[in-house]
C-alpha cells in the first residue's frame, strides 16, 4: 500500500495497491466484516490526494508517468492521465484554481523538471477535465513533493 486516505462520501479508505494496479474501497462500518471493493487502475501506483472537491482520488502511477482518476462517490475509475513526464510523484499533489482551466490539480516528477496541471472539473470546465491542462518547467530537474494552500499565491515544489 502506498497511500491511503478517507473517503468524504461513505465509511470507506480509499487504498492504493501499488504493484496490482488496484485501488481498494475498504468499507470499514462493520469492522467484523469489511467490504472491499477493487478498482482497476494502472501498475505501480504510489501517492495521491484528493481534488479541490474531495471527491476524487488522483493518484500517480509512477512507473507508467499516468495519474489514475478515482471518483469515490461513484465508486469507479474515470480517466487514466497521461503526465507528460518522467515519474510522477505528488505526493498529496495541489490544488489550485487556474484563471482558464478552472480548479486544477498537480503533480511533480521525480525524473525530471516538468510540473503537470491537470483539469478536475468535468461540470464546469468539461473541455479540460482529467487532462493536461498546462506543463511548467520548474528550476530543478526531479522532486518529490508539491504543495500550496487556499491561501497562497504559491505553490511549493
Amino acid at each position: 500500500v502506498a497511500s491511503i486516505v478517507a473517503s468524504h462520501f461513505a465509511p470507506e479508505w480509499v487504498l492504493n495497491i501499488k504493484e496490482t494496479g488496484q485501488v481498494w474501497l475498504v468499507d470499514y462500518s462493520d469492522p467484523n466484516s469489511p467490504g472491499i471493493k477493487m478498482i482497476e487502475a494502472e501498475r505501480f501506483l504510489h501517492d495521491g490526494g484528493w481534488d479541490s472537491t474531495k471527491r476524487y482520488f488522483l493518484v500517480a502511477a509512477n512507473a507508467r508517468n499516468k495519474v489514475a482518476v478515482i471518483d469515490a462517490k461513484e465508486k469507479k475509475l474515470v480517466a487514466l492521465v497521461d503526465t507528460g513526464g518522467i515519474k510522477p510523484h505528488p505526493g498529496r499533489g495541489a490544488n489550485w484554481v487556474d484563471p482558464e482551466f478552472g480548479p486544477v490539480w498537480a503533480t511533480r516528477h521525480i525524473g525530471d523538471s516538468v510540473v503537470s496541471v491537470i483539469g478536475t472539473d468535468p461540470v464546469n470546465y468539461p473541455d479540460s477535465a482529467w487532462k493536461v491542462v498546462r506543463t511548467i518547467s520548474a528550476l530543478s530537474s526531479g522532486n518529490l513533493f508539491i504543495k500550496t494552500h487556499p491561501n497562497s499565491k504559491w505553490v511549493w515544489l
